[in-house]
């Protein structure tokens, strides 16, 4: 079983700035696909970002590339989301998600909620005009 906890979350203005980690444990990183999702109030939860197990592929959805940018540091456990440029619609719950990808090729990352079986508890972030 892996554990992931969310943070780095809070309130920011327009254009600014925002990080969020992802600790992991229970599993070493190495084993999961990695992803970021989010949801707002009233919304399904969508895709954000995706990295692949050893970090070699990334995929973005359209309304974050340029800004947003997924990376990993499997010695730490802990994958990031390094937000730019924020704007008030990124304004949601944003959650990390793992998948075992141990069985498959570590090139692989995955973009739809269903294919992962694990998600924190999520941190709210906040982009005020």
């Amino acid at each position: 079983q892996v554990q992931l906890v969310e943070s780095g979350g809070g309130l920011v203005q327009a254009g600014g700035s925002l990080r969020l980690s992802c600790a992991v444990s229970g599993r070493t990183l190495s084993r999961y696909a990695m992803g970021w999702f989010r949801q707002a109030p009233g919304k399904d939860r969508d895709f954000v970002a995706a990295i692949s197990r050893n970090g070699a592929s990334a995929d973005y959805a359209n309304s974050v590339k340029g800004r947003f940018t997924i990376s990993r540091d499997n010695a730490k456990n802990t994958v990031y989301l390094q937000m730019n440029s924020l704007k008030p619609e990124d304004t949601a719950v944003y959650y990390c998600a793992a998948k075992d990808t141990t069985a498959s090729s570590s090139y692989n990352y995955y973009t739809r909620r269903y294919e992962y079986s694990y998600f924190g508890q999520g941190t709210q972030v906040t982009v005020s005009s």
